[in-house]
C-alpha cells in the first residue's frame, strides 16, 4: 500500500506541476514569449542544465532554434536537418528520445561540451510535428521515465499553446495587413498625378511589409521592355541598373504569367539579373507581383528584405490586392493625364474657333466701309489722261481697294461656321461626359458641381460635337465667375410651358452659377457682337460662340442674373 500511497502521491504531485505550468504558458498570446515560458518551466521540472525549443521551417524544412536557456549565445543561429543529431530524430520519427549518455550515441551533435544526458519529445500540433523540446543535462542518466512521461504531458499542453499563439499572431497580421492596406488605398487614390501616384505606391508598400526597398517597373509602350519608374529605399546602384526585357528577365514572368513569384536570396539566384547590385544595395529576398488593369499586365510591384525572408500566404494575399489598387491608382492617374490633355485640347480648338469667328466679324465689319470706299471712288470719275502722272496714282488705288475686297471675301469664306452636322443627341449623356471632362478643373477651383437631370429626357436633333463646345463654354464661364469657389447646377427637363401652349416640344439646359452676377451692359451684349465686350477680363468671345451654335440650332439663350447671388443661363433647344 505504502508503494501505491507514494505513486499516487508522486502523480498528484506532476499533475499539479503540470496544472501550475499550464498556467503559467496560457498566460501569453505572443508567440515567442509563449516559447521562452515553455521552455522555462520545462528546464525548471526536468531539473536542467539547458535546452531549447526547435520548430521544423515551412520554407526550408530545417529545425530552428527558436528559444534557449543554459546554451551559447550562438545557438538561435543554429540549424539542423530533420533526422540529424538526436533532436532531428524525434522530429523524423515523432517519438521521444531519453539518451543517459550521449557521448556513446552516434545521433548527438553538441551544442554544449558539458552535456551528458538529453531528453527530447515531440511537439505536435493537430496530428504533425512541428518541432521538438529538448532538455539537456551535466549528469549521466539525469532524466527518468517519470520525467520523460511529465515532458511529454508539457509538450501537449505546449502544443496547444502554440497553436493559439499562431492563430492569434496571424490574426494579428491580418488585422495590421488589412488597417495598413485600406490606409495605402486611401494615400495612392488621393493623388492624380503619375510620378506622385507611383511614389506613394512604392513608399506605402515598403511600410505595409516593413521592407528594405520598394520599386515599380511598368511595360513600355512596345510591351517589351520594364522600367524603373518609382522606388523607395533604393540606391544608385539599383536606380541607374539598365532596363529589363519582359521576355527574358526574371520580373518579366511575372508579367507574362501574371503571377507573383518569390526568390529566396537574389544575391545568389542564377535567375536574377542584377545579382552585383542586390549585392551592392544589402537586398536578399524578393516578391515581384504583377500589376494587372482589365486583364492586361501593366508593369510589376517589387519588395526587397533586406534579411532572409519568406513572404507568408497573408501577406502575398495582402500585397496582391495592394497590386490591383495601385494598377487602379496608375490608369487613373494615366486617365487624368489623357483627360487634362483633352481638355487643354479643346481650349486650344476653342481659341481656333474664335479667332475664326472673330476674323469673320473683323472682315464683315471692314468690308462695309470698303463698299463705301469704292462706290465712292468710282463715282469721283477720275479719269485722267495718260500722261497724267495721277493717272498711274488712280489706278494703282484702284487695284489696291479691290486686292483689299478679296482678301475680305477670302477671310469670309474661310471662317463661314461648318452647318451642323444633325442626328439624335441624349443632352444628359452629354452633360454627364462634360462631368466627367471638367471635373478635376472644377474641383481645383474648389466648384461642386450639381446636375439635376430630368429622366427620359427627349433627345434633340443636332451636333454633339457643337453642342459640346457650346456647353463647355458655359461651364467655363460660369467657373469663371465664381473664382473663389462656388456651386455650378446643371439642370435638364422638357419646357411645359410650350407644350400647354401647343407649340413645339422644346428642351431646356439650365447652367446657374453662384457667382455675382452681371452687369446689365454685359447680359444685353453677351451673345451679340465679339468686337465690344464689356467683360472685365478675357475677350467674352466663349459666349458669342454659343449664341451663334444654338442659333443655328434653331434654338435661342437667356440669361437671368441677380447682383450678388449668380447668373443662370438657359439654352432652349427644339426636340426631336
Amino acid at each position: 500500500m505504502s508503494n501505491e500511497a507514494s505513486e499516487l502521491k508522486a502523480r498528484h504531485e506532476r499533475l499539479k506541476l503540470l496544472y501550475q505550468v499550464s498556467n503559467v504558458i496560457h498566460s501569453t498570446l505572443d508567440p515567442q514569449e509563449a516559447l521562452q515560458l515553455i521552455l522555462r518551466e520545462a528546464v525548471r521540472l526536468m531539473r536542467a542544465a539547458s535546452g531549447s525549443v526547435a520548430l521544423i521551417n515551412p520554407t526550408s524544412g530545417l529545425l530552428e532554434i527558436q528559444a534557449s536557456r543554459g546554451l551559447p549565445a550562438d545557438a538561435a543561429k543554429f540549424k539542423l536537418r530533420i533526422g540529424t543529431g538526436i533532436t532531428g530524430w524525434v522530429a523524423r520519427m515523432g517519438k521521444p528520445a531519453c539518451v543517459g549518455d550521449v557521448t556513446q550515441d552516434p545521433r548527438y551533435v553538441m551544442l554544449r561540451p558539458e552535456v551528458r544526458s538529453e531528453l527530447a519529445v515531440p511537439l505536435e500540433v493537430r496530428g504533425e510535428v512541428r518541432g521538438v523540446i529538448n532538455v539537456d543535462s551535466d549528469r549521466l542518466n539525469a532524466f527518468s521515465a517519470e520525467d520523460q512521461e511529465l515532458l511529454e504531458e508539457l509538450a501537449l499542453q505546449a502544443a496547444k499553446v502554440i497553436q493559439n499563439t499562431w492563430l492569434y499572431e496571424q490574426l494579428r497580421l491580418k488585422a495590421r495587413l488589412f488597417e495598413s492596406l485600406a490606409s495605402v488605398s486611401r494615400v495612392i487614390n488621393s493623388t492624380l498625378n503619375m510620378d506622385d501616384a507611383l511614389s506613394a505606391i512604392t513608399h506605402e508598400a515598403c511600410v505595409l511589409m516593413r521592407a528594405k526597398m520598394c520599386s515599380l517597373m511598368l511595360l513600355d509602350e512596345s510591351r517589351e521592355w520594364l522600367d524603373l519608374r518609382a522606388s523607395y529605399g533604393a540606391g544608385r546602384a539599383y536606380i541607374g541598373k539598365p532596363r529589363l526585357s519582359a521576355g527574358e528577365s526574371l520580373l518579366g514572368v511575372v508579367v507574362r504569367r501574371q503571377k507573383p513569384l518569390q526568390v529566396e536570396n537574389v544575391q545568389v539566384s542564377t535567375r536574377y539579373q542584377n545579382v552585383e547590385v542586390a549585392r551592392q544595395e544589402g537586398l536578399v529576398s524578393l516578391l515581384s507581383l504583377p500589376l494587372i488593369f482589365a486583364g492586361q499586365t501593366i508593369g510589376a510591384l517589387n519588395v526587397y528584405t533586406g534579411q532572409p525572408y519568406h513572404f507568408s500566404n497573408e501577406e502575398v494575399n495582402i500585397l496582391s490586392a495592394l497590386a490591383e489598387l495601385s494598377a487602379i491608382a496608375i490608369e487613373k492617374a494615366r486617365l487624368y493625364e489623357r483627360i487634362v490633355d483633352v481638355e487643354e485640347q479643346l481650349r486650344q480648338n476653342e481659341k481656333l474657333s474664335v479667332l475664326g469667328l472673330l476674323a469673320a466679324e473683323v472682315a464683315h465689319e471692314i468690308r462695309n466701309p470698303l463698299t463705301v470706299m469704292k462706290m465712292l471712288y468710282h463715282s469721283l470719275n477720275l479719269d485722267f489722261p495718260a500722261s497724267d502722272p495721277r493717272a498711274k496714282d488712280a489706278r494703282i488705288i484702284d487695284e489696291k481697294i479691290e486686292h483689299l475686297n478679296k482678301i475680305v471675301e477670302h477671310i469670309l469664306d474661310f471662317a463661314r461656321t461648318a452647318e451642323p452636322n444633325f442626328a439624335p443627341v441624349d443632352l444628359n449623356q452629354l452633360i454627364d461626359e462634360l462631368g466627367l471632362l471638367v471635373r478635376h478643373k472644377l474641383k481645383n477651383q474648389n466648384v461642386e458641381l450639381v446636375r439635376k437631370l430630368e429622366k427620359d429626357l427627349r433627345p434633340i436633333m443636332g451636333d454633339a460635337t457643337q453642342l459640346e463646345q457650346a456647353f463647355l463654354n458655359l461651364i467655363l464661364n460660369a467657373a469663371e465667375a465664381m473664382p473663389k469657389g462656388g456651386t455650378l447646377t446643371i439642370a435638364s427637363r422638357m419646357d411645359s410651358a410650350s407644350q400647354r401652349r401647343g407649340e413645339p416640344v422644346q428642351v431646356v439646359v439650365e447652367f446657374k452659377d453662384t457667382g455675382k452676377g452681371m452687369p446689365e451692359e454685359q447680359r444685353q451684349r453677351a451673345f451679340k457682337s465679339m468686337l465690344h465686350t464689356t467683360k472685365p477680363k478675357g475677350t467674352g468671345l466663349g459666349l458669342a460662340i454659343v449664341g451663334r451654335i444654338v442659333e443655328s440650332h434653331g434654338g435661342h439663350v437667356s440669361i437671368k442674373t441677380f447682383h450678388g447671388r449668380g447668373t443662370t443661363m438657359s439654352v432652349v433647344l427644339p426636340a426631336r
